[in-house]
C-alpha cells in the first residue's frame, strides 16, 4: 500500500475534465490526506455542463482524505478564484501543495515539496517552492535546487506566513518608495520595464492575472523562491480551451523528470545570481507576434461570449 502524502493539496479545477482527470490520477498516486478543491463557475450555459464533469471527478477519490470544496457559483475569473480560493486554503493550513488542472506533476514532486515545506517552514527568508525548471539544460551544480527571486507557479507549494503577504489588489505598488526600490533590483533596463509594466497592468486590473501579484508579494518581501534541477512538473493545458496558455511559448511544455533523493541541499540560503540572470532575461522576452496576436484574439472571444451571456 503506497503511503499517505500528510500535506494537503489544494486543486485548482475549471471546465477541463480531460487534463484533469490526468492530474487527478497523479494526486491520486500521491495519496494525500486533506484535499482541497477550487472550481470557477460557468460563464455560460455552455460551460456548464463542462464545469459540472469537471467537478463529478473528485468525487472519485477511493483513498482515506478528507475532501474540502469550495465551488464557485458564477464566474469569479482566473485572478479571483485562485486569490480567494487559496485565501480559503490558507485559512485553514499552515502550508499547502498547489496544482491547476492542467500541471502534471512527476510522482517526486510531492515529495520534494513536502522536504522542502518542512525544512523551510520556520525560515522567513523562503516563500515559494517550484517544481518548474525551465532552464533544463542548466546544471545546478550538485545541489537539487537553487534559491532565486523570480516564481514559477505550474505546480508550487508555500506556507501561510508567505501567503499573509499576498494582496491581490497591489495596493503597496502605489507607495512610490516601494515601488522604486522594488524596480531598482534589476539591473537590466529591459527587465525593469517589463516588470514596471506588468504590474502596472494588474494594479490596474487591466491583467486578469494572480501570479504577478504573487511574484510582486515575494519581490517586495526580498522572499526567495526554490527552484528544483530538474523540471517536476509539465504543462499539458496549451490548446483552444485553455485560459492563457493557448499557444506554445518559451515557457511551454517542458518534459518532466524525477528527482533523486536524498535530496543535496545548498550550503547557504541565498538566491543563485548566476541563473538568476538567465531567468532575467527569459522573464522578459517578448512573446513571439503569433502568440500575442492569439491571445489577444481570446481575450476579444472572451468579451464577446460574456456580453451575449448578458444579453
Amino acid at each position: 500500500m503506497n503511503s499517505e502524502l500528510d500535506v494537503p493539496v489544494a486543486f485548482l479545477i475549471y471546465k477541463r475534465p480531460d487534463v484533469t482527470r490526468r492530474v487527478f490520477a497523479a494526486i491520486a498516486a500521491a495519496r494525500p490526506r486533506r484535499l482541497y478543491v477550487i472550481a470557477d463557475g460557468p460563464r455560460d450555459e455552455a460551460e456548464a455542463a463542462r464545469c459540472a464533469a469537471t467537478r463529478a471527478i473528485i468525487e472519485e477519490v477511493d483513498w482515506p482524505c478528507e475532501v474540502f470544496t469550495n465551488y464557485a457559483e458564477t464566474n469569479l475569473g482566473l485572478k479571483r478564484r485562485v486569490s480567494s480560493g487559496l485565501d480559503w486554503v490558507f485559512a485553514h493550513e499552515e502550508q499547502a501543495i498547489i496544482l491547476e488542472d492542467d500541471c502534471l506533476p512527476d510522482p517526486t514532486f510531492f515529495r520534494f515539496c513536502a522536504e522542502l515545506l518542512e525544512r523551510y517552514a520556520n525560515d522567513p527568508r523562503v516563500m515559494h517552492i517550484s517544481g518548474d525548471n525551465f532552464l533544463p539544460d542548466k546544471r545546478f551544480g550538485r545541489t537539487s535546487y537553487i534559491f532565486t527571486r523570480y516564481i514559477y507557479v505550474w505546480g508550487w507549494a508555500t506556507w501561510r506566513r508567505a501567503w499573509q503577504h499576498f494582496d491581490i489588489d497591489m495596493q503597496s505598488w502605489k507607495d512610490a518608495t516601494i515601488r522604486s526600490r522594488l524596480l531598482q533590483q534589476f539591473a537590466n533596463p529591459q527587465e525593469r520595464r517589463f516588470w514596471n509594466n506588468v504590474w502596472e497592468q494588474t494594479s490596474a486590473g487591466q491583467i486578469n492575472s494572480w501570479d504577478y501579484a504573487w511574484a510582486f508579494a515575494c519581490m517586495a518581501s526580498n522572499g526567495l523562491g526554490i527552484i528544483p534541477s530538474k523540471n517536476l512538473v509539465t504543462n499539458i493545458g496549451f490548446g483552444p480551451n485553455a485560459t492563457h496558455t493557448l499557444v506554445k511559448s518559451g515557457f511551454g511544455p517542458v518534459p518532466s523528470a524525477s528527482m533523486e533523493f536524498p535530496l543535496i541541499h545548498p550550503d547557504v540560503v541565498a538566491r543563485d545570481i548566476a541563473v538568476d540572470s538567465l531567468l532575467g532575461k527569459l522573464a522578459s522576452t517578448r512573446p513571439p507576434l503569433h502568440a500575442r496576436i492569439a491571445f489577444r484574439l481570446s481575450q476579444i472571444s472572451s468579451s464577446l461570449l460574456r456580453r451575449q451571456s448578458k444579453s
